[in-house]
């Protein structure tokens, strides 16, 4: 695996990643996140990639059923601060990162794999 640059993605950013997730996903389950009109419990965290100096976390989420994604997206970016709050108090590092909040789409794109395939064994 290896980011934008080209460098590798050392063990430290994938434990860091991890780590973040577990925190981002434990939070939403408990709905600490008291975020309005938002129920976090239906969130799944499916993976957080650390920028190589680890101060920024892009967390790819994923509403159940992946309905109202764009919406659910928007409000956890809008209170991104509340959260990173929050995993101030779980993960203790020297800097915590700032939170990127991205839709997931391994999902879809897997489904239309699995469609094109399905269409050229018929």
């Amino acid at each position: 695996m290896a980011d934008r640059i080209g460098k590798p993605i050392s063990q430290r950013q994938l434990r860091v990643g991890e780590m973040i997730k577990q925190s981002l996903s434990m939070i939403f389950i408990k709905n600490e996140a008291k975020i309005p009109n938002l129920e976090t419990n239906v969130i799944t965290v499916t993976e957080v990639k650390m920028s190589q100096d680890l101060k920024i976390a892009k967390a790819y989420v994923m509403p159940l059923g992946g309905k109202n994604a764009d919406e659910v997206i928007n409000q956890l970016k809008e209170h991104s601060f509340l959260i990173r709050k929050i995993l101030s108090k779980k993960v203790f590092m020297k800097f915590l990162p700032k939170l990127l909040f991205r839709k997931d789409e391994s999902f879809e794109y897997a489904e239309k794999i699995e469609n094109l395939i399905k269409q050229t064994n018929k």
